[in-house]
């Protein structure tokens, strides 16, 4: 049995089912509060254009849950099969937590999932806000024990290890709130609200593209990229406070994510680069000088560690982790920048002129998840080589299987995910083509904009943005 390839395998399959399930709960925790932010604003204002919005949504909200649900279906086969040694040994606390998801989120979400779907006419407006209410705090209550869970794998507490090599609960509220929960929690959600905004707003410019008139693609972009301006920045800030807890309970994920081999004062702040994990130096690195001290320590001549303090079985994989983290934090920036041009238009009274603006939220449409998935990279792969950090390493996580049946069944699933949910993305795409009902118009222009817009408004090809 060649269980070194064997457990490789079973890594390439988990990070292959849970890379297509991570893109759809980070779309659907956005998208349920942006539908109760919409059902909102139409029992406030009584706008018939909220209400349009909410139903164009709506529809691909309930797409998008269910490609969740199943899609992460197939994890729990996953942990039994592959990681039966992880699932047995850490089951007396985790098993709860993914108890707790279950009952106090899913059940939530699937119990006022139908009222929310098909209700509106049958049970009342407020009834039905608190059925959408309760589906997007459902979607929150699952974020928070799903990322609970995986903060104790990165930063456990509150446990003891019994006689059999089992980790045991002793203090729930530490298990529970580990060290770096309330960092990876806030992350998480910023990041899945600035992906539901970036998809909206790519919507909303498509159409505005088509006709800059239309009233729920006016809703659309203007709302989402409220969002990018004033979420953005934040999700900077908190991916800032994050790693500076990352560096104090996981200081080798640093040393990889920053591309420092040596111990450093006054460590450089690498831009790009090659780490090289045999020659163990970042090759044609591009440094700004004592910058990585002061981002992580705040002092400009504070050390930061090297990967050379770990024994080389004892390092992840720098490469890997350097460069995701770079793709993450560009993409951030990129919203940063995204939001300040769509603020600057609006300051200007052209927000709804078709131009290069709306072309670029296009573009940006799916930075979101990419982003998403390069930030889970960067926190899952720094974490080798161990399943609970520090206490319980990968290669002992694993059931004995033969390399062979792990092959074979990742091969199904690539092929079966490939089908199944190639054609609900195609579904998706469909949906989001459709243009929104036009009943009202959306947010009003100022007279000058509404002047540059003249003769433009069903061209695709409109003015400078």
């Amino acid at each position: 049995m060649d269980m070194p390839l064997a457990v490789d395998l079973a890594r390439i399959q988990f990070a292959f089912t849970v890379s297509f399930h991570i893109v759809f709960p980070a779309f659907s925790i956005g998208l349920a509060s942006y539908l109760a932010v919409l059902e909102a604003l139409w029992l406030k204002t009584g706008r018939q254009v909220y209400l349009d919005t909410f139903q164009y949504w709506l529809k691909i909200f309930a797409l998008v849950f269910g490609m969740g649900v199943v899609s992460g279906i197939v994890m729990s086969y996953e942990f039994g099969a592959n990681w039966s040694v992880f699932a047995d040994k850490t089951g007396p606390v985790l098993g709860p937590l993914m108890g707790y998801e279950v009952l106090s989120a899913f059940f939530l979400e699937a119990g006022f999932l139908g009222v929310m779907l098909f209700g509106l006419k049958k049970v009342g407006k407020r009834l039905h806000f608190l059925a959408t209410l309760m589906v997007a705090m459902g979607t929150g209550f699952s974020a928070f024990w799903i990322l609970s869970v995986n903060s104790w794998m990165q930063t456990p507490a509150g446990y003891d290890i019994n006689a059999a090599g089992q980790f045991v609960p002793v203090d729930w509220w530490a298990i529970v709130f580990n060290p770096s929960f309330p960092f990876r929690f806030v992350h998480m959600v910023l990041a899945a609200y600035l992906t539901t905004a970036l998809v909206v707003g790519a919507v909303g410019a498509w159409h505005l593209l088509r006709d800059s008139t239309n009233g729920s693609a006016r809703v659309m972009f203007s709302m989402a990229m409220w969002m990018a301006v004033i979420v953005a920045p934040v999700q900077l800030v908190a991916g800032d406070l994050h790693g500076r807890n990352t560096l104090q309970h996981q200081p080798a994920k640093i040393a990889a994510m920053e591309g420092h081999f040596e111990t450093e004062n006054g460590a450089p702040l690498i831009l790009f680069g090659w780490p090289d994990m045999e020659a163990e130096k970042t090759r044609f690195a591009l440094e700004i000088p004592k910058l990585g001290s002061l981002i992580l320590t705040r002092d400009p001549d504070g050390e930061v560690r090297g990967l050379k303090d770990w024994p080389p079985g004892e390092r992840p994989n720098a490469t890997i982790v350097f460069w995701s983290f770079r793709v993450m934090v560009g993409l951030g920036l990129a919203m940063v920048g995204l939001g300040l041009w769509a603020l600057w238009l609006r300051a200007r009274g052209r927000l709804y002129v078709p131009g290069w603006a709306h072309r670029a939220a296009i573009l940006m449409g799916p930075s979101g998840f990419v982003a998403v998935l390069a930030g889970w990279i960067t926190t899952e792969v720094g974490r080798q080589p161990y399943t609970v950090y520090g206490l319980l390493r990968t290669v002992d996580s694993a059931s004995p299987l033969d390399a062979p049946a792990v092959a074979t069944s990742l091969a199904v699933f690539a092929v079966v995910y490939f089908f199944v949910f190639g054609a609900g993305v195609f579904y998706l795409f469909r949906l989001m083509a459709k243009t929104p009902a036009v009943h009202e118009s959306g947010p009003p222009e100022t007279e000058p904009a509404r002047a540059a817009g003249m003769g433009q408004g069903k061209r695709s090809a409109g003015g400078e943005g």
